[in-house]
C-alpha cells in the first residue's frame, strides 16, 4: 500500500484541515500519516484510521527545534517509505518540500493557507517570502491556493514537471452545523449580562496584533450607540492592551473577553453581526462560520475576506484601518433588521459553496489527478 504523509505544524485534533485530505486519500488506497506538534492532540485518531507521528516543530520560523524537525522529518521518510508529502502552514511547507527533496519523495504537494506577501504587506514580506515560496515551488509538483489573490500569484511559479496549480474553497466548514435552531437565546444573552434589545457584535480568533482587535473596539467607540455589545472569543498576548482600551475608552460596559469558548456555534446564533477587521488572512474559518450561522459582516477589505463577502451585499467591507468607516457600517446594520436579515440569508446562500462537503469532493479530484505515480 502506497503512503502519503500529511504535514502540519501544531495540530491537537482532526479536523476539517486534514480530514478532506484522508477521505480524499484512503478511498484511493493510501495509507495515510499525519506529523506535526501533537503536544496537544486529545483525538482518537483511531477512528480516521490515521497514523500520528509527533514532529518537535515550531511556529517560529527562527526557532533551533525546527532542526530537530527536519531531521526527524528525514527519519520518518526513510522508515515508512513516504510516496507523496502534502505538506500544509508555512512551517511545514518549507520543512516538508525540503525533506522531500532530500529523500527524492516521487509527489510533494503543498497548500498555501494564505502566502505571507499579499498586497498591502510590507517590503520584507513582498520581497523576501515571496522569494521563498518563488524558490520552494521548484521543488513541489502541486500547489493548492484558497484564495483567489494566491492562486494568481502561485500561477506565476515555476513548479517542478510542469506542475500544476490548483483552487479549492478553503478548508471546508460544515455550514449545517451552524444553523441551531434550539438555541435559547434569552438564557445565553442573560448569562453573559446582556439585555434582549442588546445588538450583539461577535469575533473569534486570537487575540494578536495580526487581527487588528484595536480598530473593531474603536469602530464601536467611534459607533457612539449604547445597544451595541461586543463580544470577542480568543486568548492571546494582545489581551492586556485591549483590555487597556477599552479601559481608557469608556467601554468596560460594552466590549466583552470571554476568553477560548466551546459554544461558539450558540454564540453565533445569540449575535447580530460579525465584526472582523483583522490585517491578513488566508480564508477565514471564522467568517465562514459567521456567514454559516446567518450573520451579516463588517470586515476588513483584504485578501480571503474579499473572497467571502461583496461589498454592500453580504455585509460591508472597509480598509483595516478606517475606523469610521468600520463605525458607520455598524450603525447601518445595526440600526436595521431587515438589513441584517437580508444579509444575512444572503450569506447563508453563498457560503454553501464552501462546504466541506465541496472540499472534500475538490481534493479527490486533485489527489486522483496528481497521485499517478
Amino acid at each position: 500500500m502506497k503512503k502519503i504523509l500529511f504535514i502540519s505544524n501544531i495540530t491537537n485534533k482532526i479536523s476539517n484541515f486534514s480530514y478532506p485530505s484522508i477521505v480524499a486519500a484512503q478511498s484511493l488506497g493510501y495509507e495515510f500519516h499525519l506529523a506535526a506538534n501533537l503536544s496537544g492532540f486529545t483525538d482518537d485518531a483511531s477512528k480516521y484510521n490515521v497514523t500520528l507521528h509527533h514532529i518537535d516543530l515550531d511556529r517560529n520560523p527562527l526557532s533551533l527545534k525546527n532542526i530537530k524537525a527536519y531531521k526527524q522529518m528525514i527519519d520518518l521518510i526513510r522508515k515508512e517509505g513516504i510516496d507523496v508529502i502534502h505538506c500544509n502552514t508555512p512551517i511545514g511547507g518549507i520543512l516538508g518540500r525540503l525533506c522531500g527533496k532530500k529523500e527524492k519523495v516521487p509527489k510533494i504537494i503543498y497548500s498555501a493557507h494564505g502566502f505571507h506577501f499579499y498586497k498591502g504587506a510590507s517590503l520584507i514580506n513582498n520581497t523576501f517570502y515571496k522569494w521563498v515560496e518563488m524558490k520552494m515551488a521548484h521543488d513541489t509538483d502541486a500547489i493548492i491556493t484558497m484564495n483567489q489573490e494566491d492562486f494568481e500569484a502561485a500561477k506565476e511559479m515555476k513548479l517542478r514537471n510542469n506542475g500544476k496549480v490548483y483552487f479549492i474553497p478553503g478548508v471546508g466548514v460544515d455550514t449545517e452545523l451552524y444553523q441551531l435552531s434550539k438555541v435559547d437565546n434569552t438564557d445565553i444573552k442573560r448569562s453573559l449580562g446582556l439585555k434582549e434589545e442588546d445588538i450583539v457584535l461577535i469575533a473569534m480568533g486570537d487575540l494578536i496584533g495580526r487581527k487588528n482587535y484595536k480598530a473593531s473596539i474603536e469602530a464601536i467607540s467611534r459607533a457612539k450607540n449604547n445597544k451595541l455589545q461586543f463580544l470577542i472569543c480568543g486568548k492571546g498576548p494582545e489581551l492586556s492592551s485591549l483590555q487597556q482600551l477599552v479601559k481608557r475608552l469608556g467601554l468596560e460596559g460594552q466590549v466583552h473577553f470571554l476568553g477560548f469558548r466551546k459554544d461558539i456555534k450558540e454564540l453565533l446564533n445569540i449575535a447580530d453581526i460579525f465584526l472582523f477587521t483583522t490585517y491578513q488572512e488566508g480564508l477565514p474559518r471564522s467568517m465562514m462560520e459567521a456567514m454559516s450561522a446567518g450573520l451579516p459582516c463588517v470586515a476588513s477589505n483584504v485578501r480571503g475576506n474579499s473572497d467571502l463577502i461583496t461589498n454592500g451585499e453580504g455585509g460591508f467591507l472597509c480598509n483595516p484601518n478606517d475606523i469610521d468607516g468600520f463605525a458607520k457600517a455598524i450603525n447601518l446594520i445595526s440600526t436595521s433588521e431587515s438589513l441584517r436579515k437580508e444579509m444575512g440569508l444572503r450569506n447563508i446562500e453563498s457560503i454553501k459553496k464552501f462546504d466541506v462537503a465541496n472540499v472534500k469532493s475538490e481534493m479527490k479530484n486533485i489527489y486522483e489527478r496528481e497521485f499517478i505515480l
